[in-house]
């Protein structure tokens, strides 16, 4: 059975910083991509940031030099470290994993509040 467990969202001032992770079992983690997805209310999920199995990164416009996505095989765990928060940056933020020989699991989302 795969699970994706979230952890790290919370409530911050703008400015501030919060590191997400995303702890998998039931798969080969280091076989799949890892991407972080938010959704505000009222918008569209939106990709954030991804890692691939060869740790090749890419963001978001929105985010680039605030968020930063790495992983950890060994711990089975991807990690998204936002930095300088922005109130625009509240929304549930999910993690994705990914693998052509495989269905894409999600996470179940974490709340990241920015207070102005």
């Amino acid at each position: 059975q795969v699970q994706l467990v979230e952890s790290g969202g919370g409530l911050v001032q703008a400015g501030g910083s919060l590191r997400l992770s995303c702890a998998a079992s039931g798969i080969i983690f280091s076989l799949y991509s890892i991407g972080w997805y938010r959704q505000a209310p009222g918008n569209q999920r939106e990709l954030v940031a991804r890692i691939t199995s060869g740790g090749i990164t890419n963001y978001a416009d929105s985010v680039k030099g605030r968020f930063t996505v790495s992983r950890d095989n060994a711990k089975n765990t991807a990690y998204l470290q936002m930095n300088s928060l922005k109130p625009e940056d509240t929304a549930v933020y999910v993690c994705n994993v990914a693998w052509v020989g495989s269905r894409n699991y999600w996470g179940q989302g974490s709340q990241v509040t920015v207070s102005s």
